[in-house]
């Protein structure tokens, strides 16, 4: 009978190898694919960051066509949220429990982040390398350890022009104009801790939603304040609109503009409808290589952008550089893949993500890395200033933290 027992639970075990190999029992990994979902605005006013999905999807296809990785072809499923967080919601719940994804990748928007954050760490699902800079993405680790964000530390840029305006105006007169977000407020207390003392140079603050029509009535205010510096913490479509409102009011201050809205792009609608006067020395910064410098022609990231575009994704735009973006994150994601081992669990994902030292993406500024560990939950530390001149981003000085 004893015999018996034991041969009935050798069986078993045989039977049921999910029972003790974890990688059988989690969705989205079969022995040839790995599935991967997350969510963009392919509609709405922030369509431009459709880019990001489609620049990582390309990648993923360059990396299948090169075998995969560990033999195993990625598959990306994005779905369209039009940048509201009810459906980014309604969305990701649809890519987990329908679609069956191993991990959400990529999804873009800090509130929409944090709108499903509870869900998918309740659910033990990697949020990772999501489109967002928050402090509390990080901050919240231990109580959220599913989700990793991608984008530099907002604060730590907001802290950055802080103390560039502190070093080499310190009598400017400071008006801000951010998102009503916790993406906004978290840019704007990293420019108060930058500026330190100097944050009493602050003349006027301006906040806009998502459904303002435009900024006029905001920028007349921060002009009426006196300001001659003006922080614009705004994603692109408002970063546009801004400076239109600016251009129309014929005010002339020094402008800082956010990294998420410096795509070349972005600044060539604002050329073509104010004027090359008004954007001449606007201030920003950026941790990517930007393919539309003449400079970087022969760069090699530059060139795989270009390869990869050319031959996965021929309409797109290369001055639309929200692809290249996608292409690094995607980039990184492939590394975490690899490391998450030859049955990859998402377990096993999750700690691959937090234990990376990537120093070659190729599509960063040389000398900047992806680093992560188990309490640094922050991929990029480190960027560079740029300024705006002669109708193309330029490097000003070296490289600089943003933690």
């Amino acid at each position: 009978m004893r015999l018996l027992l034991v041969l009935a639970t050798v069986l078993l075990v045989v039977g049921l190898p999910g029972a003790y190999g974890q990688s059988a029992g989690d969705p989205g990994v079969t022995e040839t694919t790995i599935l991967l979902g997350g969510t963009v605005p392919l509609t709405g006013d922030e369509v431009a960051y459709a880019a990001i999905a489609r620049g990582a999807e390309a990648y993923f296809k360059y990396v299948n066509s090169r075998g995969g990785v560990r033999g195993r072809k990625i598959k990306y499923v994005y779905f369209d949220d039009a940048y509201n967080p009810a459906e980014t919601v309604r969305k990701t719940r649809q890519l987990v429990e329908d679609e069956k994804v191993f991990a959400i990748f990529n999804s873009v928007g800090t509130e929409h982040v944090l709108a499903v954050r509870p869900y998918l760490n309740q659910a033990d699902v990697p949020q990772l390398f999501v489109g967002s800079g928050l402090s509390a993405l990080a901050l919240d680790r231990k109580r959220y350890p599913w989700t990793m964000g991608y984008l530099p530390r907002f604060a730590g840029e907001g802290a950055l022009y802080g103390r560039y305006v502190a070093r080499t105006r310190p009598k400017a007169r400071i008006a801000v104009l951010h998102e009503n977000s916790e993406y906004g407020q978290d840019m704007f207390a990293g420019l108060r801790r930058g500026l330190g003392r100097l944050s009493t140079r602050i003349t006027s603050v301006q906040t806009y939603d998502l459904s303002d029509a435009d900024l006029n009535s905001q920028i007349a205010r921060l002009k009426a304040s006196g300001a001659d510096t003006l922080m614009l913490f705004a994603l692109p479509t408002q970063t546009i609109q801004a400076f239109l409102a600016v251009h129309k009011l014929g005010w002339r201050p020094r402008i800082f503009v956010n990294e998420v809205s410096i795509d070349p792009f972005v600044m060539e609608v604002v050329q073509k409808n104010t004027s090359k006067r008004l954007v001449e020395g606007t201030l920003s910064s950026a941790y990517l290589k930007d393919p539309t410098d003449p400079a970087l022609a022969n760069d090699p990231g530059v060139k795989l952008y270009k390869q990869i575009l050319r031959r996965f994704l021929p309409s797109a735009k290369v001055k639309e550089v929200a692809h290249l973006y996608g292409m690094a994150v995607a980039y990184t994601m492939v590394d975490a893949l690899r490391a998450a081992g030859s049955q990859p669990t998402r377990k096993s994902l999750l700690r691959a993500a937090t234990h990376l030292n990537e120093r070659s993406n190729p599509f960063f500024v040389r000398g900047i890395a992806v680093q992560t560990g188990p309490n640094d939950y922050y991929p990029v530390e480190r960027t560079r200033m740029l300024r705006f001149r002669a109708g193309r981003w330029r490097q000003l000085g070296g490289l600089v933290s943003v933690r």
